[in-house]
């Protein structure tokens, strides 16, 4: 599976969603108040806005968080001014990394962003050095165990998903841009629960690691990800499940 997907696994394996759900909250508000004053304050005019809401819903994050990060968007509410900005960078074995942004002070986040690339063998690139490498897509994670795979199939190859790939009980179906709506309004009418959906990008290809790379590349990816101002990583990396099981993550 692509290193979205493996990441994922890895971190559903390690609950760490539920770990960090404080850091989780402060991520999704910065997205919702961002959503809010690009597209305004109305989800059903404002898909971004409509997909930070119902990604924090799925957080179980309580109503009043969600409309007081809307209302500092837009405007209504005092609220901090965030910027967004993508870093590019390889990591171990030359694996491909995207990082997005919302911060309040870039040359603060560029030169902390850099140093934890340092400190774990990497180096920041240039923008557009790896960004080709990634295609923008829909993607919808549910982690429903009850939830049968055909059910799942059914509901979103009809409704124009173009893959469904599963790892663990964690199923993932990638749609085109224009049909992540769709496809989500089909899982919905088919009662199937998600985690999460929202635009993401998919790697073209992966770099295969082992051993001390792999290492490596999660201390990477978790540092990333505890940063506040990261609010998504992407690499382009695979693990086997053979190597996974031998390393501590």
């Amino acid at each position: 599976m692509s290193g979205h997907s493996k990441w994922a696994t890895i971190r559903h394996k390690k609950g760490a969603l539920d770990a960090k759900r404080g850091r989780i909250f402060t991520k999704l508000i910065k997205e919702i108040t961002i959503a809010a004053r690009m597209g305004g304050g109305d989800p059903n005019g404002n898909p971004r806005l409509r997909s930070a809401m119902d990604t924090a819903r799925g957080a179980n994050m309580p109503m009043d968080n969600i409309t007081r990060a809307i209302k500092k968007g837009t405007g209504e509410l005092e609220g901090v001014n965030y910027e967004e900005i993508t870093y590019e960078g390889y990591g171990p074995g030359g694996v491909a990394v995207l990082v997005e942004c919302l911060t309040d002070n870039k040359n603060r986040a560029a030169s902390e962003i850099r140093s934890i690339f340092t400190r774990h063998n990497s180096n920041l690139g240039s923008a557009g050095c790896v960004n080709w490498l990634f295609h923008k897509k829909g993607l919808i994670v549910i982690e429903a165990p009850g939830v049968s795979e055909d059910d799942i199939l059914a509901a979103a190859l009809d409704a124009g998903a173009e893959d469904v790939k599963s790892d663990n009980n964690i199923f993932e179906v990638t749609t085109s841009m224009q049909d992540l709506e769709k496809v989500k309004a089909a899982l919905q009418k088919a009662k199937i629960p998600f985690t999460s959906a929202k635009l993401t990008m998919i790697p073209q290809n992966t770099v295969h690691l082992e051993d001390k790379d792999a290492v490596q590349m999660l201390k990477l990816m978790e540092s990333l990800e505890d940063h506040d101002d990261v609010q998504n990583v992407y690499a382009n990396f695979d693990i086997s499940d053979e190597v996974l099981e031998k390393i501590a993550v």
